[in-house]
């Protein structure tokens, strides 16, 4: 019995918030001011309009990101606040029907009926909203929304992965900036796929694809505009 009550399993699903916001900070970091610099340099720009254009993204993608996931995660938890109050409401004013409700719900799960009402009876027992926070709507610690914790991750992470690619272009010589800044940055990404399907224990070879493709995608995809635009203007 002692070996059964010692045993310990680690999941990672409760890293899943800071480092959603993580991995998308730095990721846009890199993307996002890598692609306006390479834009900028194949608009045939000198190197200090290259490096106040990329110190310029940095400084706003930071302020954008912060703003951006502190906004749409607040929405979640107002959600999720309104949700538990009508729950909290419905648990006052119709225990019965929840109860039968959350035995439903682990009955649909396999769970025999009579067993049921007596897990459901035993879990509203000891925390009734919790057990209904849970298993009908969804929502546990693990999973909760966190707005300050987003948008200070997101915006210290996007400000990492934009410094990257501005030192890059800094050390690169001018006629180089160009594929110096692409090549590095498609570096960079690769490892931040590889760190982040790491700390997530997913596979990291889907991850390297995945987030050095679309990154390459929007530097060719920004390079080719400034190359036209450069040739117009």
């Amino acid at each position: 019995m002692s070996r059964f009550r010692n045993h310990r399993e680690s999941h990672l699903v409760s890293r899943i918030g800071w480092l959603r916001a993580a991995v998308l900070g730095a990721n846009d970091g890199i993307v996002s001011t890598a692609s306006l610099m390479v834009g900028i340099a194949a608009a045939a720009a000198d190197k200090n309009a290259i490096l106040v254009a990329g110190i310029a993204g940095l400084a706003a993608g930071a302020m954008s990101m912060a703003a951006g996931e502190y906004v749409s995660v607040s929405s979640q938890a107002d959600t999720e606040k309104a949700d538990l109050a009508r729950e909290s409401m419905e648990l006052r004013t119709q225990s019965e029907a929840e109860h039968q409700e959350l035995a439903n719900i682990y009955e649909a799960r396999g769970v025999a009926p009579d067993l049921a009402r007596q897990v459901a009876e035993q879990l509203m027992a000891k925390d009734a909203l919790s057990a209904h926070a849970r298993d009908e709507l969804g929502i546990s610690h693990i999973t909760a929304a966190r707005p300050i914790q987003a948008a200070f991750t997101s915006a210290a992470t996007f400000s990492i992965g934009a410094a990257l690619p501005l030192l890059t272009a800094w050390l690169a010589p001018l006629d180089q900036v160009t594929p110096v800044v692409a090549a590095a940055s498609l570096v960079f990404l690769a490892l931040l796929g590889a760190v982040g399907a790491r700390a997530g224990g997913a596979g990291m070879v889907k991850a390297v694809v995945r987030v050095t493709f679309w990154g390459a995608l929007a530097m060719a995809i920004t390079a080719g505009i400034g190359s036209v635009f450069g040739t117009v203007v």
